[in-house]
This record gives structure tokens, sequence and C-alpha cells, in this order.
């Protein structure tokens, strides 16, 4: 008895946390169908589907999440391909350094992002770097390449290295033996790895505050807009952008599952 009702104790308590967590997200997408008759958005006042229609009414906002969708594209195939393989040297070889390495990787990672938007900002600085695009893809790559490389480690640590060894015994190359074994064997973590890149590129504020220059960016716009009051667009790009990463994750869910029963 004693055990079963601890066993629905931690059931209830699990979906609690959930639910709490899910909440912001279920306010934004209800109050983009709130038929708001000010600029306050914080009342419901009636459903409505023209928000949905007027999607990109106000240029400035479609601006900022053309420019948030671009840098995160940019720096997320930037810190994919670099974290992937350092993450491969990470996980299989002894070099010198190697303990270095996977302190400054780990190092990116606690780093406060107050303390990395100052640096780099200083670092731009010294450099006469004019501040822009370049700038926020550059950033963006920098905080987000050590995600990758834990991420694909994770991977290649319980890879079998009998693989690559028969497939050098049929006469694969190195870079057949990469493409063709390797890399389908670690593209759980490499995908893994790029959903959690553009994630970060996307919703990231503080270090984009410090480096962006004019360049205004989705989550730049919101905040500068909290004074005279959030558009329901947001909520509705909010919703777009949840519901287009949901269903990436829902499909490389499936996709393992289905690689894994082969």
């Amino acid at each position: 008895m004693r055990n079963r009702l601890g066993d629905r104790v931690l059931h209830w308590y699990t979906w609690l946390i959930i639910l709490w967590l899910s909440s912001p997200i279920a306010v934004m997408i209800v109050f983009g169908f709130n038929d708001k008759k000010s600029k306050s958005n914080t009342s419901w006042q009636g459903f409505t589907l023209k928000w949905y229609q007027q999607l990109f009414a106000i240029d400035g906002l479609t601006e900022a999440l053309i420019n948030s969708i671009v840098i995160a594209v940019v720096s997320t195939i930037l810190a994919t391909t670099l974290g992937t393989l350092l993450g491969l040297a990470v996980g299989r070889y002894r070099f010198r350094g190697k303990g270095l390495t996977n302190f400054l990787i780990f190092a990116a990672i606690s780093t406060p992002e107050l303390v990395m938007g100052a640096s780099l900002l200083s670092l731009f600085v010294s450099a006469n770097a004019p501040r822009g695009h370049i700038t926020i893809i550059i950033a963006h790559t920098l905080f987000s390449l050590a995600f990758v490389v834990v991420t694909v480690r994770a991977r290649v640590v319980v890879l079998d290295p009998s693989l690559e060894e028969a497939a050098r015994d049929l006469g694969a190359g190195t870079w057949e033996t990469f493409r063709l074994v390797t890399l389908p064997s670690i593209m759980p973590g490499v995908a893994a790895g790029a959903m959690l890149a553009f994630a970060l590129s996307i919703d990231d504020y503080v270090v984009t505050s410090f480096v962006n220059g004019s360049t205004q960016t989705f989550p730049l716009w919101i905040i500068g807009s909290v004074k005279v009051g959030i558009p329901a667009q947001v909520n509705v790009m909010g919703t777009l952008i949840f519901a287009l990463g949901a269903l990436v994750a829902i499909a490389n869910s499936v996709s393992s599952r289905r690689r894994a029963a082969r």
C-alpha cells in the first residue's frame, strides 16, 4: 500500500510539473486567438482568426523574425558541423590537450550569458568589427558549439568500433567509412545537437543584446515593445515556432525508433 501510494504521488507530482511548465505555452497559444480591442493583450475579449491572417502586418516584427530565423539556421549549420567533428574527436581519440579541451567545452556551457556577451562585445570592439548579423552569428555559433559537442560525444562513446573496422576490412576508405558507417550511427546525436543549437539561437536575448548593433531579432523586438504593448502577432509567431519545433522533435523521435527497430 505504501509503495502504491508513493507511486501515485510521484505520478501526479510529475503531471503537475509538466502542466506548470506548459502553462506559459498554453497561454501564448490561446491569446493568439484573442480578439483584443486595445493595445493590451492580457485579458480575453473574444475569439478571432484575424491575427493569423494579419501575421505579417507589422513590418518591424516580420523583419525581426526573418533575422532570427536566418541567424538561427546559419549558426546551427556552423555549430553542428564544427561540433560534430569536435565531438567525434574528443569522444573517440586521445590527444595532447584533451583535458583542456573538455574543460573549455564545459566552461562554455556553464559561463553566464552576461559574461559571454560582455566578453564578445569587448572582442568585437577591440577588433573594430561592425556589429550586426555577422557578429550575432559568430556569438550564437560559439555558445551553441559546446552543446553540440557534448551531445555528439555522448553518442560517439557508445559507438561500436567493430563496425568501422569491418567497413575498412571490406575495402572502404576513411571517407567512405565515415559517410556510410560512422555518420549514420551518430546521426541521432547530431540531429539532437542541431535542434538544441537552433532553439538556443532563435530565443537568445542576453548575448544578442550585446553584439547586435542595429540589427533586431525576434526576442529583442518583443522586449522593446513591452512598454507600448505586445501585439497579438507575437503570440501567433511564437505558436508557429513552437509547433514547428514540436513536429521536428516528433519526426526525429519516430525516425530514431524505426532505426532502432531495424
